[in-house]
C-alpha cells in the first residue's frame, strides 16, 4: 500500500504562484508513473502533468510554461510549481502514483485563484 499526502493549496490572486508537495510513503523509484490531476466542480478529472519513472515530465496544453514538476528523491516528494495562475486553475489538485499493481490517490488540495 501507498500513502501519498498533498499539502501546499490556498487563495492566490491571478498572477500569482502555488508550490503543492505530494509525498509518498515509498521511494519513488518504485513507482512506476506519478502525475498531478485537477478536478473542477461539475467537471470530470484533468490530467495536468505525468512523468514516468526515468521518464521525463509532460503537460497539459493549458498548464504549459506555467507549471513545473519537480522531485526530491531523498524526501520521496514530488513538487508542483504553479506560476501565473489564472481562474480557470481553480480545482482541487490530486497527485497520482502507480504501481506495478495499483494505482494510488492523494486526498487533494484546494486551489483557487480568484481577485
Amino acid at each position: 500500500q501507498v500513502q501519498l499526502v498533498e499539502s501546499g493549496g490556498g487563495l492566490v490572486q491571478p498572477g500569482g504562484s502555488l508550490r503543492l508537495s505530494c509525498a509518498a510513503s515509498t521511494s519513488l523509484y518504485s513507482l512506476v508513473e506519478m502525475a498531478w490531476y485537477r478536478e473542477a466542480p461539475g467537471l470530470q478529472r484533468e490530467l495536468v502533468a505525468s512523468f514516468m519513472r526515468y521518464g521525463s515530465t509532460h503537460y497539459a496544453d493549458s498548464v504549459k510554461g506555467r507549471f513545473i514538476v519537480s522531485k526530491d528523491y531523498p524526501k520521496n516528494t514530488v513538487y508542483l510549481q504553479m506560476n501565473n495562475l489564472k481562474p480557470e486553475d481553480t480545482a482541487v489538485y490530486y497527485c497520482n502514483a502507480r504501481t506495478s499493481s495499483e494505482n494510488y490517490w492523494g486526498q487533494g488540495t484546494q486551489v483557487t485563484v480568484s481577485s
